[in-house]
Formats: structure tokens, C-alpha cells, sequence
């Protein structure tokens, strides 16, 4: 049996090189960076340049480069502070954000007692900027929480005017771009963003590691309490191994960016070409079937099959070897409708099959055939 991974979005391989570089820390640097001696200065010292690496690549500087257990934490961090320490009594977001914040800012609205209002969208799921400007003239003080990529339907948010109508407002702006860092250049000098949220996992690094922007003055408090490792903003021990790796793939993933998004792009429209050709009555959701407006990661279709054949699509697709999912990953064993689709999609679209293939540089046109021819065999059954 086949063996292909189109889940991406979810989680990526790791580099062979990412490997390596944790591999030799393990061995060799185990010190605790907070300790004094030879041994923790030397985890120190790697741990600041990994830092230092990662704030260049996003035009920052390195003190405003907090690492995380992921982006979960990340989002948490600003949409909690924010919140409780910085006065925010108005979260607007949207109904297609990931759940690490949706549920925050429900949380927080239960906590704090802060209102959270949704931007509205088009028929394709994109954020409408004129309601997004309209919500911002409210006499709150306000966090804007939108994502930069969708991680079901990979429409791709302006961050730039976004960051604008928020400064012409005094609002802060948090986003996630946890599927964004590693894939798309962020130079966060001419992007006024607050807060941000990156994890590893998602260009070929370790899982459980990420890191929050979080931008000089900005007033944010810590979540986590206890020592004082980055810069008091989250207590614990530094995972230097995982830091390392994270350095390491974002170095490689920013070193090979042009060369492999050209190819990844190349794949997303032979995808595209084959399910239209051999499928016909597809419907790509969101934005994900023009290669223009949308992330060059990942397609989102909806199938032309009857919702009787639905609940069986996925399982049959991973008995051929197929791994894809029909939304997040976090929210895998679910029969729900996922919330991203069910924002914005038509009820008739709903009832339907929709899959997401997300894709990386070790996928093959080979291996889209196999899918396409999969999935039409599944049609015709």
C-alpha cells in the first residue's frame, strides 16, 4: 500500500537536517541555560543566537522574540494579557480563526466580562475590511485577533491594511501566522503587528516549540509564573534542542523559499487541473482554488458526492494510504462540520464531502495522480 502525506497543515516532516542539529545538542549541550557554570553558559549562548537568527529574519530584534510551547501558547499569551492586564475590553476576530483563539477569546469573555464581536465575510470566507473598519470606530479599547492564513481554506489575510486600520484606530493587533512563518517573507518593520504566532511544526521543526512576537513597550504581562527565563514573559526551562531545531528549520525553510514554493505551486495547480478534469462538479472552498489569492500550501475541496458517501470518505482515503483530514487536526474524531466551512459555506456545500490535501517539497505529481484517481474510483463506487 501507498504511504502519501497530504496533511501538511497539520504537521510537517522533519528535515533530515533539523535531525541532526537537535541531535547534537542533545548529546552535547545539555546544560541548563539559567545556570551559571561553563555548561549553562554554553546553552545560553546557542539558545541567544538561535534568538538573535530568528528575530533577523522577521527585520526585528531579538529581545522581542519570546519562544513558546507552540502557537497555542503564543495566541494565549497576547489574548490573555491583553485582556487582563492592558485593559483590552473588546476582542474583534472573525468565525473562521483558529480555535486557540476563538476559545480564548470566549474564555476571556466569561472571565472579564469583555464583549467579542466577529468581522463579517464574503461568500468565499475573506475578511470584510470595510466591517472590520466600521468595528474599530466603537469607543472601546480593542485587540484585533485575525489570522494571516487560514489553516482549512488558506485565504490569505492583508496584513498591511489590516495593521494600518488598527493604528488609525489605537487598536492592537494580534495574528496568527502559524501557517505563514517559514512560507511566506514577514518583514515586520512595515507591518504594524503587536503580537504574533509561530510553531515550528509546521515548516519542518520539532513540535512543541514556537515562538510570540511580542513588540518593544508593548506592556504585555507574563501567563506562565515562576523564574525569570525570556525576559520574565514565560517562566520555565528553555527546550534548547527544540529552539535549535526550530532555528534550523526556518533558516533552511527562508534558504530554499523561492526554489520550493515554486515547486509546492507547481503541485497545487496540477491538483487543481486533475480534480477539474476528472471530477467534475468540484468546488474549491475559500479562496484555496486560485493559486493567486490563496496559500500555495493547501486546497480545500468540496467533492461531488452524495452526504451518505461523506462519513466514509475519509477512512476510505487512509485505507489507500492517503493521509489528508477534513479540517484541523485538532479537531480529529469529530463528526462536526467544521466551523471554518460552516462560517461562510451554502447548506447544500455543507452537506457535502470537503477534504483538505495540504502540501510540502517531499510531495510527487505522482502522488497527486494516485489521489485524483482514488478519489474518482470512491465517485464512481
Amino acid at each position: 500500500m501507498k504511504n502519501i502525506y497530504l496533511d501538511n497543515a497539520a504537521t510537517t516532516a522533519l528535515r533530515p537536517e533539523v535531525i541532526e542539529k537537535m541531535t547534537e545538542v542533545l548529546q552535547n549541550n545539555f546544560g541548563n541555560a539559567s545556570s551559571t557554570h561553563s555548561f549553562g553558559r554554553s546553552a545560553k549562548s546557542i539558545m541567544e543566537q538561535c534568538r538573535k537568527n530568528i528575530a533577523s529574519y522577521f527585520n526585528v530584534s531579538a529581545a522581542e522574540i519570546i519562544f513558546t510551547s507552540g502557537g497555542t501558547e503564543a495566541d494565549n499569551l497576547a489574548l490573555r494579557s491583553t485582556v487582563r492586564d492592558l485593559g483590552v475590553n473588546e476582542i474583534i476576530t472573525s468565525k473562521v480563526e483558529h480555535h486557540a483563539v476563538l476559545h480564548t477569546a470566549i474564555q476571556l469573555q466569561t472571565e472579564y466580562d469583555i464583549k467579542v464581536s466577529y468581522v463579517q465575510l464574503d461568500e468565499n470566507g475573506t475578511v470584510d475590511y470595510n466591517h472590520l473598519e466600521t468595528l474599530l470606530k466603537s469607543d472601546t479599547k480593542k485587540l484585533v485577533s485575525l489570522m494571516h492564513i487560514n489553516n482549512e481554506v488558506g485565504n490569505i489575510l492583508d496584513i498591511k491594511r489590516v495593521g494600518d486600520l488598527c493604528k488609525a484606530n489605537n487598536a492592537l493587533f494580534h495574528t496568527d501566522t502559524v501557517q505563514s512563518v517559514g512560507h511566506y517573507h514577514l518583514d515586520l518593520q512595515n507591518i504594524n503587528i503587536d503580537f504574533l504566532a509561530a510553531s515550528a511544526h509546521k515548516f519542518h521543526g520539532p513540535k512543541g516549540v514556537g515562538f510570540c512576537f511580542i513588540r518593544a513597550a508593548s506592556g504585555l504581562k507574563p501567563l506562565i509564573f515562576g523564574g525569570e527565563q525570556e525576559r520574565g514573559y514565560r517562566a520555565g526551562t528553555e527546550s534548547l534542542h527544540n529552539i535549535v531545531g526550530m532555528d534550523e528549520a526556518l533558516n533552511i525553510a527562508y534558504l530554499n523559499l523561492e526554489v520550493e514554493s515554486k515547486y509546492i505551486k507547481s503541485l497545487k495547480r496540477y491538483f487543481i487541473d486533475s480534480l477539474n478534469e476528472k471530477l467534475v462538479g468540484c468546488h474549491f472552498n475559500g479562496t484555496s482554488g486560485d493559486i493567486e489569492k490563496s496559500t500555495y500550501t493547501l486546497i480545500n475541496v468540496c467533492l461531488p458526492l452524495p452526504p451518505e458517501k461523506a462519513a466514509m470518505l475519509q477512512f476510505q482515503l487512509d485505507l489507500k494510504g492517503i493521509a489528508c483530514s477534513k479540517g484541523s487536526a485538532c479537531q480529529s474524531g469529530s463528526n462536526m462540520a467544521s466551523h471554518v466551512l460552516s462560517a461562510f459555506l451554502p447548506e447544500d456545500r455543507l452537506k457535502r464531502p470537503s477534504v483538505r490535501f495540504s502540501l510540502s517539497k517531499y510531495n510527487t505529481k505522482a502522488e497527486i495522480d494516485y489521489v485524483v484517481d482514488t478519489l474518482c474510483e470512491f465517485a464512481k463506487a
